[in-house]
């Protein structure tokens, strides 16, 4: 019974894959809430808001840099004859041309990244720090090609996120209050890039007989336009609400969403934790002509994401007045938007990992869908916020509209994603299961006990809420709800790395 049943090494792997980097959320998440805490409880709203906005489009423009590449370069290394090493040359050289044209534009026009207050300081020289963002995700595609998941883990769970807490807190008392947030954020991104550049080239080496093709890098650039926009609308959906905030509201109120938003963020990292070893499976049976099996890939994953997220949802959104009161008592008053932001990234499972395999069988409808799903969360947004603000409602409320209709727009996109997957592999693609609901209805009735407690017992709901909450979650879902295969996941031996194929041809998208 330790083994899977033959005919499953897909989901073996698949399974091991995503254990590897699982622990790469965990150390994230341990990482984290020191940063939060430090920006707001030292610096505040209204400067954690400033940064939040700056950075949010900074990455912005190291997304699109990226030209798709996070994904789309695995299916190229597969199918080119060319030296790998040079092909990731290639890569790298494309990305730093797209990122030298977003670091001009941003540094024409500065107030893009500041649109609601005077940029000072060092704020004038952010925009190079796009060079080191897609520096850095180019290189961890590359080495996820290679089945190195350790340096991803490294680079983002470890090195970025430490980096950050520490040299803000250094920065508050040494060198400036003012500037010290920025500062620790481009060390932060430096420190990952060197993380992520090193592994690199002890995997690939340096190139042989390398020569810049302009040719080939626009032929690169063209071919993965489509994976780019998705990557850019879904890596936007989720924080075109900032943006939006930041024209209506003060850098404070865009403090507290921002903190509200990088807590419910976390359970997000579950499905990227499997991102780097289901498009190679996936592709691999695309190339087989197996359909089911796809179908059956994308089934499992989807419950053990949505299982997953619902109870990191849970465990931080009963507590959530606590969780929030962390960071600073002027973080309390989002805890709404927190609950909608965790509701958001529950019903967002579905759709993402649907995209993981509609972005090599329909990756144009997929667009299509991804871009209706961002145009109506902007005009829900908005409208929310407008109509609020008619009626005199309080700045709380007007604040979480983009997180409500984040929270709508998500669900429209799991419903249209999974409907057309699962008419073109002829299978169903949901990984929903009704036990679902009797464990979060079991983690909702323990975990509001603690919400009993008197306030000067907050720290109980933390210490103790969370891990109990947790743990009756996962107790009546590993009895009612997960089968043989489930249970996979967390058979890890000593020594266990994954085992993954190689992508194989895909077929064109009709």
């Amino acid at each position: 019974m330790s083994q899977p049943a033959p005919g499953n090494e897909d989901i073996a792997a698949l399974a091991k894959g995503g254990r590897t980097n699982f622990f790469g959320f965990l150390l994230r998440l341990a990482a984290r809430i020191p940063f939060l805490i430090v920006a707001g409880r030292y610096y505040g709203p209204e400067a954690l808001g400033r940064f939040a906005y700056a950075v949010l489009i900074v990455e912005f423009a190291a997304q699109i840099a990226t030209l798709g590449l996070k994904r789309g370069l695995a299916q190229q290394l597969s199918l080119t004859e060319k030296p790998h090493v040079n092909v990731v040359w290639d890569a790298m050289l494309a990305a730093f041309l797209a990122s030298a044209v977003g670091t001009a534009l941003l540094a024409l026009f500065p107030q893009a990244m500041f649109p609601n207050s005077q940029v000072r300081g060092v704020e004038w020289l952010l925009p190079l720090i796009v060079f080191a963002v897609a520096g850095s995700d180019v290189a961890l595609a590359a080495l996820a090609y290679r089945h190195n998941i350790r340096a991803t883990v490294t680079a983002r769970a470890i090195i970025e996120p430490w980096t950050i807490s520490i040299a803000a807190t250094v920065l508050y008392f040494t060198l400036s209050s003012r500037d010290g947030l920025i500062i620790a954020y481009v060390i932060s991104m430096l420190a990952a890039l060197a993380a992520s550049l090193w592994p690199l080239f002890r995997a690939y080496g340096m190139p042989q007989g390398w020569r810049p093709e302009p040719g080939t890098l626009w032929m690169l650039a063209r071919r993965n336009t489509p994976l780019a926009a998705a990557d850019a609308i879904e890596w936007g959906s989720r924080r075109i609400d900032i943006a939006i905030l930041g024209l209506f509201f003060s850098p404070a109120v865009v403090g507290v969403y921002y903190v509200a938003q990088q807590v419910a963020s976390l359970p997000q990292k579950l499905k990227t934790s499997f991102d780097p070893i289901l498009g190679p499976v996936i592709t691999q049976k695309l190339a087989e002509g197996d359909k089911a099996a796809v179908a059956k890939q994308v089934r499992q994953v989807g419950f053990w994401i949505i299982a997953a997220q619902a109870g990191v949802a849970l465990a931080l959104g009963i507590p959530g007045e606590a969780v929030m009161g962390l960071v600073g008592e002027e973080f309390i008053s989002g805890t709404g938007v927190l609950g909608f932001l965790l509701a958001a990234e529950v019903v967002a499972a579905t759709a993402a990992v649907s995209e993981a395999a509609l972005v090599y069988i329909a990756r144009h409808r997929n667009l299509m869908i991804s871009t209706l799903m961002i145009v109506i969360q902007i005009a829900l947004s908005i409208a929310l916020i407008l109509a609020m603000r008619t009626l005199n409602w309080p700045t709380t409320f007007q604040a979480a509209g983009p997180a409500i209709a984040l929270s709508l727009a998500l669900g429209l996109a799991s419903v249209l994603k999974a409907r057309l997957l699962g008419r073109l592999l002829g299978a169903p693609v949901s990984g929903w299961r009704w036990p679902l609901v009797w464990a979060a209805a079991g983690a909702t009735v323990v975990g509001s006990a603690f919400t009993f407690l008197p306030r000067s017992y907050e720290w109980a709901e933390l210490i103790f809420g969370i891990p109990f909450i947790l743990g009756v979650f996962g107790i009546i879902l590993w009895t009612r709800g997960f089968t043989h295969e489930d249970r996979v996941l967390f058979r890890m031996k000593a020594g266990e790395e994954p085992s993954l194929p190689i992508p194989g041809p895909l077929p064109r998208d009709r």
